[in-house]
């Protein structure tokens, strides 16, 4: 896979795009099969959200392929470059990871664009999707791993593991001498389940526990705006807002119209007391609450007194995902981004943005709240290592 030409890896990924919507008909078949399974087992709303594919989503992971394979290949990338001490020249090159192993849920999309992320960067990549999306994930993986070796991608490059039982997962997890990284993307009892079994690098796409913080120099109709997008667009997805926090100066004209517009959408608030007093329908929250994951139309809301105490809140009960702050005043946000410690840290915008597609990168494999080796969105660029290359005239160590 390191060999392969950028050439052959755009040619394969665009035929393997291509198949995808003409297979749109097989696809959403063996789709309507795993969400009907999902409705009669009563999973969430929100993870049948995740699973379901239609047209517009086929489309859209063509369409997330073929960006792929126009992005700029990283391979052979020179980072730096220098001249060491003894004459040698010296270069800092980007190269594969090598062999990735990608576990995963809910998604079907996650098996496309993980499969056409790792390729373009070079690497070879087995696949385990679970249980809910066994069907459609393994016509979408066949559908690739056939476009791909008909066109130059060597048949094994990718490989779909079928077996769902939860030993092959610590089996996998443990074979280092093969596998150079495994990702794990779902819940965190998953991806912490993993990584005490494994020997493997885990890189774990942890939980978004994300704030929108409103300051007390907010553009409260922006606020309002921001704060809606973040929970209501999606909700079941990593980078939806599931705590607001709002700076007490602004919480009276805030909140209360804030409140009924996620009323309006379905949404429950657990509110402290300050909330409660504006939101008397509000339920009560307890301090489990700050740190829940809810991937549903529910949200936990609290006033603060300052943007210190905001930022104290995040930096405990946060999972180090993504936060947003609403305000005008320049100072303020740049505190915020500053002493927020999480992956991605956003001023005046929604949570949601926080995405592959959004940045640029075409798809993301994940979005890492870890520090090593990659944090943040994942695109092609943080799928690869970098080795140095060193060139001398006979250069010897004395």
């Amino acid at each position: 896979m390191a060999q392969i030409s950028d050439e052959v890896k755009k040619s394969a990924l665009r035929a393997a795009a291509e198949s995808l919507v003409a297979y749109t008909s097989r696809i959403l078949k063996a789709n309507a099969l795993d969400v009907d399974s999902a409705i009669r087992k009563k999973l969430s709303p929100s993870l049948i959200d995740r699973l379901a594919l239609n047209e517009k989503r086929v489309a859209g992971m063509r369409e997330a392929v073929l960006e792929i394979a126009g992005s700029k290949d990283p391979i052979g990338e020179i980072v730096e470059e220098f001249q060491g001490q003894e004459g040698l020249k010296i270069k800092k090159v980007r190269v594969p990871l090598g062999v990735i192993a990608m576990i995963y849920e809910s998604r079907p999309n996650v098996t496309v664009e993980s499969a056409a992320l790792c390729l373009k960067a070079g690497n070879s990549v087995l696949l385990r999707g679970g249980r809910e999306a066994i069907r459609s994930n393994t016509v979408l993986a066949k559908i690739m791993i056939d476009a791909l070796a008909a066109h130059g991608i060597p048949q094994d490059a990718v490989q779909f593991i079928s077996q769902q039982d939860r030993e092959n997962i610590y089996a996998l997890s443990r074979l280092d001498h093969w596998i150079d990284l495994l990702i794990a993307r779902g819940s965190e009892k998953m991806v912490r389940d993993i990584q005490s079994h494994a020997t493997v690098a885990v890189l774990g796409h942890g939980k978004g526990v994300c704030h929108v913080y409103v300051d007390k120099d907010a553009d409260l109709k922006m606020a309002e705006e921001v704060a809606f997008n973040a929970k209501v667009q999606r909700p079941g997805v990593c980078n939806a807002a599931e705590s607001l926090l709002v700076h007490k100066d602004s919480a009276a004209r805030f909140l209360p119209s804030m409140a009924e517009r996620y009323k309006s959408a379905g949404v429950v608030l657990h509110g402290d007391a300050r909330t409660k007093k504006l939101v008397p329908w509000a339920k009560g929250s307890s301090v489990k609450t700050w740190s829940t994951e809810y991937l549903d139309l529910a949200m936990s809301v609290k006033v603060v007194d300052s943007l210190d105490q905001a930022i104290d809140h995040i930096n405990t009960y946060g999972s180090g995902h993504t936060d947003t702050i609403v305000t005008s005043n320049p100072d303020a946000a740049q505190k915020f981004l500053k002493s927020v410690d999480s992956a991605a840290v956003f001023s005046n915008a929604s949570t949601r943005l926080h995405d592959g597609g959004v940045f640029g990168l075409g798809a993301e494999i994940g979005i890492s709240t870890q520090k090593l080796h990659a944090r943040g969105t994942m695109g092609v660029r943080e799928l690869t290592a970098t080795k140095y290359v060193a060139e001398g005239s006979g250069q010897i160590r004395k």
